[in-house]
């Protein structure tokens, strides 16, 4: 329906299977009445079949367009196979009904082009088994059934309902997208104590990483599968495609025509920081394609009703996690801070207006980062680490240059993550939009600020992975030097990683994955898939 795809070791060894099949597409030949007289005896009998492999074929009257393995085609008559790469199913049939259907559908096809068809064979590469599958009226009624259902699901402006504990979802590689337990268990209001657990479907990390690029004067290319930077002729990295999730490009770094191509086709995304902490945007080919999840979104925007409820979400989980941070990892923190924090955080369910709910949060932030200094331990003791309150544009110590950086790299990851889901990320619903802001990757980055960008500065200082060495100061400002922005994105891309417990579905996934599910069941929920969305807090 939206057109995302995400590979598992299953789709890649399919892809292997069908090397040889694909690597040359055919045209389907014309029937071709047999006229000829019959052959001699002495000639060996009748003639071999053509093969035609990766054959392309469309039926305007039937809806389906397919891609066919191989086709055997002798006079009028046609032979479809398919290659499967698993062994042949202990069952009756010796195949799966998916892979009848499929089979069937080829069929229907080249009927569709003057060729007799009564049958088609699959081929199981496991076993190098093939399997007759004979063309029944009733497996026909069945095929035709289920592509009317498919073009009429085309047509939803809403999902379909998920499976339910379903045995086919762990070996599905769309289950991370899909989130079917997920999706099930936020539907259940009240919780149903009965409910099956929750099964993580998708990796609980990712293979793929961002790739951070700040050589300044570096160029991005290509080859084949592959990226390769240079800089003045000599090669500085060479990355596979397949280890690669962003290419991020901080400041003078510039991308070839083919590089931004393969990276469009794969779905990889290109990100644009300024080498201060400027976010400047994103650069990506054409994902998910349908209109309804921004349909939704524009519609909750005019909406002051749903505007109030995910604007109590974001904050609400931003100050409780605030909270949870001082009360873990501050020394010596005054009596009385952690309550008259949770005074604040208790009206924030009761606010009626956007006004009124700015000046909660802005109470509580100030009461968090007046006492963020209490948190910071620095190894490097001549360092000036003096924190009193948040400053930016532009930040004027070295714990502020490194908080607005680290915001500035979640905003990115954040934007990414909306986009995925078909969001638009300029249009807020807690952030007004303006025009450069991306305001709804703002809402969702929220939740994360403590948790994912203060952690990794707090864990950056008191590691001493950052040091006074690492920055230039003026009296007007303060930034990074390139070896602190690396050290930086180290921590901040190790807290991405870190492994944590989902407070909503009790499983273990690194945060990088928890982001992504949370702007996929926000975007659910502006769709009225799920009842509510809630924010992510640490305990």
């Amino acid at each position: 329906m939206e057109g995302r795809w995400e590979d598992s070791e299953h789709t890649v060894e399919g892809r292997a299977v069908h090397r040889r099949v694909d690597k040359i597409d055919h045209a389907l030949p014309d029937p071709a009445p047999e006229t000829a007289p019959d052959p001699p005896a002495e000639s060996g009998g009748d003639e071999p079949p053509a093969i035609s492999r990766s054959v392309s074929l469309g039926s305007d009257r039937l809806g389906i367009t397919a891609k066919l393995d191989l086709v055997a085609t002798t006079g009028t008559e046609a032979l479809p196979v398919e290659t499967k790469r698993g062994r042949v199913p202990d069952n009756p049939e010796r195949s799966w009904e998916p892979e009848r259907v499929q089979l069937m559908a080829q069929g229907l096809l080249l009927r569709e082009h003057g060729y007799a068809c009564d049958h088609g064979v699959l081929y199981f590469a496991g076993s190098r088994t093939r399997v007759d599958i004979p063309f029944t009226p009733e497996l026909e009624e069945t095929t035709i059934g289920y592509i009317a259902q498919a073009r009429a699901d085309l047509d939803r402006p809403d999902l379909p309902p998920p499976l339910v504990d379903s045995p086919k979802c762990p070996g599905c590689s769309l289950s991370g997208i899909c989130l079917p337990d997920e999706t099930h268990a936020l539907r259940q209001v009240p919780p149903d104590p009965t409910a099956p657990e929750i099964r993580r479907l998708y990796p609980a990390r990712d293979d793929a990483l961002p790739l951070y690029l700040q050589e300044q004067g570096a160029i991005v290319g290509k080859t084949s599968n592959s990226l390769v930077v240079r800089k003045a002729g000599e090669t500085l990295l060479q990355a596979g495609l397949k280890d690669i999730s962003q290419l991020v490009l901080c400041g003078n770094v510039s991308v070839t025509p083919q590089a931004v191509h393969l990276l469009c086709e794969a779905a990889i995304p290109i990100v644009h920081l300024s080498m201060g902490h400027w976010f400047y945007g994103v650069t990506q080919g054409i994902g998910l394609r349908n209109a309804f999840a921004r349909a939704a979104q524009f519609q909750a925007a005019e909406s002051p009703l749903i505007r109030r409820s995910a604007a109590i979400a974001f904050v609400l989980a931003k100050a409780l996690n605030q909270r949870t941070f001082l009360r873990r990892n501050a020394r010596d923190l005054p009596t009385g801070v952690l309550a008259d924090m949770a005074r604040l955080i208790a009206q924030v369910g009761e606010v009626a207006t956007p006004e009124s709910l700015l000046g909660l949060e802005g109470s509580v932030a100030r009461l968090y980062f007046g006492h963020f200094h209490l948190l910071l331990k620095p190894r490097d003791f001549d360092a000036t680490w003096d924190f009193a309150q948040r400053n930016r544009r532009p930040p004027r110590d070295p714990v502020n240059a490194m908080l607005s950086f680290a915001y500035a790299m979640l905003a990115k990851e954040c934007t990414v993550a909306v986009l995925a889901e078909g969001l638009d990320p300029w249009l807020g619903l807690y952030h007004q939009p303006r025009h450069g802001r991306p305001a709804l990757a703002l809402d969702l980055m929220e939740e994360f600020r403590t948790i994912v960008a203060d952690s990794a500065v707090v864990t950056a200082i008191n590691t001493g992975m950052v040091t006074a060495a690492d920055f230039v100061r003026t009296k007007a400002s303060c930034a990074l030097k390139p070896n602190g922005r690396k050290a930086l994105i180290q921590a901040y891309e190790s807290r991405l990683d870190h492994l944590a417990t989902h407070p909503l579905f009790d499983y273990r996934c690194s945060y990088r994955a928890i982001i992504r599910v949370q702007a996929a069941l926000l975007a659910r929920w502006l769709r009225r898939d799920i009842p509510t969305y809630q924010g992510i807090t640490i305990r």
